[in-house]
């Protein structure tokens, strides 16, 4: 069984059951946790687990929680009074398939869903209750106010204005970058690892976060809706400063190879073998959708 297999094993299993009444709310959840997409926040969390001398059961808990909030996201992003997309990974968006008071409320629901199954998972194993808690503490920081609902402001007020790049640059830092940083640090503080170690991470996070949005910028520009599963051109459609209107196309390749340089070179403070982070991490530089 590969890492997505695991991870969507276990995050399928966390959607509810045998709710009658809140069928319509349940199936518009499950809609969205099963759209696929390349999981790559709970695989993070599980390979800097590995990293630090973690085990995936005890991962794997946080790893989905860290999953069901990318998701809430992402439902409430292609809402009409957010970003207005009608598809999402190739499929319409929740609230084209459920209304958007539904879609609402799925993202509202994946939210606190997420936060029960990190806290059942500290109270039930006790060894790892404090790092636990810990982890609760980080995505929550991470993905409020001064994280990705923050950048998401930041996102909403740039739009139809010409921005300068430092606003760009911190927008996508909380928006996009928040919860990958998230998941690094995350994978690092169940395994107990030490704080050397945890900034080390944070910065990869950092790094790759920053270098996966420039590629979507530039994928805006250069894909198609059919390869990307989304609407491609809406940036210029909503006169929104980006990455690639800011720098041009050739500047951004060459900042996205500089980023993922510098994140991998964040994992030499790490013991253990490292290779499937330096090739998620080229992966993702090099990706077409």
């Amino acid at each position: 069984m590969n890492d997505i297999e695991l991870i969507e094993n276990a995050l399928y299993g966390y959607i509810p059951k045998d709710l009658v009444f809140e069928k319509n709310l349940v199936d518009s959840i499950e809609y969205s946790l099963k759209a696929g997409g390349k999981r790559i926040r709970p695989r993070l969390v599980l390979e800097f687990s590995r990293l630090c001398g973690g085990g995936d059961k005890e991962a794997l808990p946080y790893a989905c929680a860290l999953e069901m909030i990318h998701t809430y996201s992402l439902i409430h992003d292609d809402l009409p009074c957010m970003d207005d997309d009608d598809m999402r990974r190739g499929k319409p968006s929740n609230h084209k398939v459920y209304g958007e008071d539904i879609a609402l409320l799925a993202g509202d629901a994946l939210q606190s869903l997420a936060f029960e199954t990190m806290s059942k998972a500290a109270i039930t194993d006790s060894r790892s209750a404090l790092a636990g808690v810990k982890c609760i503490n980080i995505l929550s920081s991470y993905c409020g106010t001064a994280g990705m609902v923050g950048g998401q402001v930041i996102d909403l007020e740039n739009e139809n204005k010409q921005a300068d790049l430092e606003s760009v640059t911190e927008c996508n830092r909380k928006k996009t970058g928040a919860l990958i940083k998230a998941a690094c640090e995350m994978g690092c503080t169940i395994a107990g690892a030490d704080e050397e170690k945890i900034l080390a991470a944070r910065k990869y996070g950092e790094n790759i976060g920053i270098a996966f949005q420039i590629v979507d910028d530039i994928l805006d520009v250069t894909s198609s809706d059919e390869e990307l599963g989304k609407p491609v051109g809406s940036d210029a459609e909503n006169n929104k400063s980006t990455y690639v209107s800011l720098l041009g196309i050739d500047e951004c390749k060459c900042r996205v190879d500089k980023l993922t340089a510098e994140a991998i070179e964040c994992l030499n403070v790490f013991d253990g073998d490292t290779t499937a982070l330096k090739e998620l991490s080229l992966k993702l530089s090099d990706r077409k959708k």
